[in-house]
């Protein structure tokens, strides 16, 4: 069995390669103040240029209304944890939300989950969910940041087999996510952000 470091460094090597962002982070309150910071450098939602200032539908006028501002979506983090994530981004006018993602297609700069498991020989992560928030957050942000445990990283997707099995026993969605959305179907190019996030960004906290 490999020891957890060495889990962490090909996790990290191993998102890299598939243009995700990864890093480690020493704590919860380290983990925040980085969600908070990449959504106050962030350009804003690409939809806000793709005509809200010209004469709409009214139908379209109330999806233009809902993107007035940064977002950042945690449907799975704990009330506190929302509260002292909101404390960080209010002085920057960025608004956090909890629940509602299917009145804010218009645009979430910031996805922000909790990972149940880390897959090191793929860079990939697991995200798993009973509710159609996360889901919805997972495919309509702009850019995805997830918290991994360390202690949740494993060498292949073999070791997870027991875990998944646990899980079938009751209805849920499990994602296995492995970079950026992206899709070359269309003449063989690469697109990035086609089907989900433009980026996807790994916290793996060390000690957790």
């Amino acid at each position: 069995m490999s020891q957890p470091n060495v889990l962490v460094e090909r996790m990290i090597e191993k998102a890299g390669l598939v243009s995700a962002v990864a890093r480690t982070v020493a704590s919860l309150d380290e983990a925040l103040a980085y969600v908070a910071d990449a959504c106050a450098v962030k350009e804003v939602c690409q939809i806000l240029a793709s005509g809200c200032e010209a004469p709409l539908s009214d139908t379209a006028e109330a999806l233009c209304a809902t993107k007035q501002q940064k977002v950042i979506c945690a449907p799975d983090l704990p009330a506190a944890d929302v509260m002292a994530l909101a404390a960080l981004c209010e002085p920057q006018g960025i608004s956090v939300i909890t629940e509602g993602m299917r009145g804010r297609l218009g645009g979430i700069d910031i996805a922000f989950t909790l990972a149940e498991a880390g897959i090191a020989e793929t860079g990939t992560i697991v995200v798993r969910s009973s509710d159609e928030e996360l889901r919805l957050a997972t495919m309509i942000a702009e850019t995805h940041i997830a918290l991994l445990p360390a202690s949740r990283i494993v060498a292949d997707s073999y070791d997870l087999e027991s875990l998944i099995t646990d899980w079938m026993g009751s209805p849920d969605f499990t994602a296995f996510i492995t970079g950026p959305s992206r899709t070359a179907d269309i003449e063989r190019v690469l697109a990035l952000g086609v089907h989900g996030p433009l980026e996807l960004h790994i916290l793996i906290w060390e000690g957790k």
